[in-house]
């Protein structure tokens, strides 16, 4: 199995002051014609904001946008009249169809947030645009691998318009997962915390891997660790 490596400093980097964000495709000024998307999956951006910056409301349309707090608040609005705060480990996903407004901003004053902003393109195009969260069951905080978004919702995760399943992986140290890649998908593992190997291909955190070969995938880790695990059609 061929295993692509995405490192951490070889990603685009804008900073802005109140925004500090890494870029593992292009996005925005950052361009890099090796690096657009990975199947479905177009944007990967690792946010930084600082105490009361964000994003003011602004329109997206035909695209699954989700939102993955790793540490801080993150503050939601929308036009569709949504409107919450986001924890560590809680995830927003919207799905922006037709045409939707938001904004997102961290509501503390002496704090900043980090997140995961993360888009996929859309099995279809002008869908009604829709707002679900996906919080963590304190049932399972200690499982390797929790779904927590899928076309079909499965396990309790959240809905997404693509042909997507996406895992929280979470490993203590000394502990592995594994993780079968059928024939005709994609799998992509982003390292948010710690570091971990895949295949013996080791990653630290905010690097990336990828392969287009089914096959097994054996996540492993020395210390504690947290991912996102992306099956691809």
């Amino acid at each position: 199995m061929k295993i692509t490596v995405r490192k951490s400093n070889d990603r685009g980097h804008a900073n802005h002051g109140w925004l500090d964000s890494r870029f593992t495709f292009s996005f925005a000024d950052y361009h890099d014609p090796k690096h657009m998307h990975f199947r479905s999956l177009r944007v990967i951006n690792e946010d930084k904001i600082a105490p009361g910056g964000g994003f003011p409301m602004h329109p997206h349309r035909d695209m699954e946008i989700f939102s993955y707090v790793l540490e801080g608040a993150l503050e939601h609005k929308d036009s569709m009249g949504n409107g919450s705060v986001l924890r560590p480990g809680q995830i927003q996903l919207m799905s922006t169809g037709s045409g939707v407004m938001h904004s997102e901003f961290n509501p503390h004053k002496n704090q900043a947030t980090h997140m995961l902003q993360i888009w996929l393109l859309p099995d279809r195009k002008n869908l009604p645009p829709s707002y679900t969260e996906w919080h963590p069951d304190p049932a399972r905080e200690g499982d390797a691998r929790v779904l927590v978004i899928s076309r079909d919702g499965r396990e309790g995760s959240a809905t997404i318009n693509s042909d997507a399943s996406i895992c929280r992986i979470r490993l203590a140290a000394g502990s592995s997962v594994t993780h079968d890649l059928a024939q005709g998908r994609g799998g992509w593992l982003q390292v948010m915390r710690g570091a971990m190997s895949i295949n013996g291909t080791v990653l630290a955190s905010g690097d990336a891997a990828c392969t287009g070969d089914a096959g097994l995938l054996t996540i492993t880790s020395d210390v504690d660790a947290e991912a996102l695990l992306f099956d691809l059609g």
